[in-house]
């Protein structure tokens, strides 16, 4: 009893039974047919406990395993492998269903590979999470046919849960970029330094387009050929960002919100920070004060401020800038550079906290993100074939333009601003970085 609770029939089963049923109508109809309409029946019936007998007798079986990452990297694409290994004797086909995360709402995925006789085989697929948190998988089940006329289940894997964290294939490929110290192949223009903040690194060789102020005569009198003294940004210098955690930061963009877009970004800003012997540090505000990490440049540092962005969300309070401001004012007293990650949809909502961040920007540098909202412009750009379509693209330029004015307003009050889509949020705030640390404005 317990392997017929395994046994499942297929559509193949009820069309040729619908065939049979079919033949002996006919049958009636047609002399001569009858007799040849039972031997049909009884050649079915034979295939049929043939079918059963192959996939129920011995100790034949199909095991599944995961072959899963132990954490998600959340808006990415995971990479997932399952393991599928037949036991059986002869070829067979094998149908696999994973019971993905409820925050998925994948239905109808199934898995199809022929398996020959006691071989294994790899399925692999991408998973694309849009939340951070827990993601349960349910069980994993095979379905194994041979001729196609039953299945057998097997049921291999029990639950198993699996974090999602802000998004570490985002770090992964950053850091490598930074450890090599290819940062700047990003995108980033070779910008004129405008500041007196460097250290002295190395002496090296003069090539073409050096600044002749570096020349290092006593080294190139020994070696008998130009030198140049090789000077390098400041180290040592705090670098946060400031998350707001309000509800301008539920709006979502190709399934991840605006926070989390900011969360991956701050992520790899702060590990590409460290990595650049600079000291990184957090903190996100709502309508009061939550996380705040110390900038600093400890081993342990990336792990809590990672530990730190998992754990955050959205609320849906207004965000108060001016306890941000007291609340920074107390605890950061050296002068930082300072990504202030916030949605500002109107200028009036801009001009109500102005105050406040102009007080901030006195004693630190603060960059401004200002999110595009691409789907405003994509519908800006649109064809309109209807009244109605004119007037939401009209509307759609006028939300737009507004943005181009929160734009010119933080320039106009001395702030550095980053106005950016959200999938580009993290190089372009890289880019910003590294342009200020260019510059020697900190």
């Amino acid at each position: 009893m317990r392997k017929l609770k395994q046994l499942f029939l297929t559509s193949q089963f009820f069309y040729s039974l619908l065939g049979v049923a079919a033949f002996f109508t006919v049958s009636f109809f047609i002399k001569g047919l009858f007799v040849v309409a039972w031997i049909v029946f009884w050649l079915w019936m034979a295939v049929l406990i043939f079918d059963f007998i192959l996939l129920f007798a011995g100790k034949g079986r199909i095991e599944i395993t995961r072959i899963y990452p132990e954490k998600l990297s959340n808006g990415d694409e995971n990479p997932m492998k399952l393991l599928v290994h037949s036991f059986y004797p002869f070829a067979t086909v094998v149908e696999v269903l994973e019971e993905f995360p409820v925050q998925l709402q994948l239905r109808g995925k199934e898995f199809l590979t022929q398996l020959p006789a006691n071989q294994h085989t790899e399925i692999s697929y991408f998973m694309r999470p849009t939340q951070r948190g827990i993601y349960q998988f349910g069980r994993c089940m095979a379905l194994v046919m041979r001729f196609g006329f039953f299945k057998r289940r097997f049921i291999t894997n029990q639950e198993q849960e699996i974090p999602c964290y802000p998004s570490y294939i985002q770090l992964r490929k950053y850091q490598l970029l930074a450890t090599s110290n290819r940062l700047n192949e990003m995108g980033i223009k070779r910008i004129r330094r405008i500041g007196s903040a460097m250290e002295f690194d190395h002496v090296r060789e003069y090539v073409q387009g050096d600044d002749y102020r570096h020349m290092n005569w006593k080294a190139s009198a020994k070696v008998k050929k130009l030198m140049v003294n090789q000077y390098e940004e400041e180290k040592s210098q705090p670098i946060y960002s400031f998350i707001d955690l309000g509800r301008a930061m539920r709006m979502p963009f190709h399934g991840l919100t605006l926070l989390d877009y900011a969360i991956n970004a701050s992520l790899v800003l702060s590990n590409a920070t460290i990595l650049k012997q600079d000291r990184a540090g957090l903190l996100t505000f709502s309508k009061e004060m939550n996380a705040f990490i110390a900038a600093e440049k400890r081993n342990n540092q990336m792990h809590k401020i990672s530990e730190a962005l998992y754990q955050i969300t959205t609320k849906f309070d207004e965000s108060e800038f001016g306890k941000l401001y007291s609340y920074a004012n107390a605890h950061i007293n050296k002068r930082s550079l300072i990504f202030l990650y916030t949605n500002f949809e109107t200028l009036d909502s801009l001009k109500r906290q102005m105050g406040y961040l102009t007080m901030l920007n006195r004693s630190h540098i603060i960059v401004v993100i200002v999110f595009k909202n691409v789907e405003v412009e994509d519908l800006a750009k649109s064809s309109p074939k209807k009244t109605i379509d004119i007037y939401n693209q009209i509307i759609a330029e006028k939300f737009i333009y507004e943005k181009q004015l929160i734009v010119q307003e933080l320039i106009r009050n001395g702030f550095q601003t980053i106005y950016t889509a959200p999938e580009n949020l993290t190089i372009n705030s890289i880019n910003k970085y590294l342009e200020i640390k260019a510059r020697g404005l900190i």
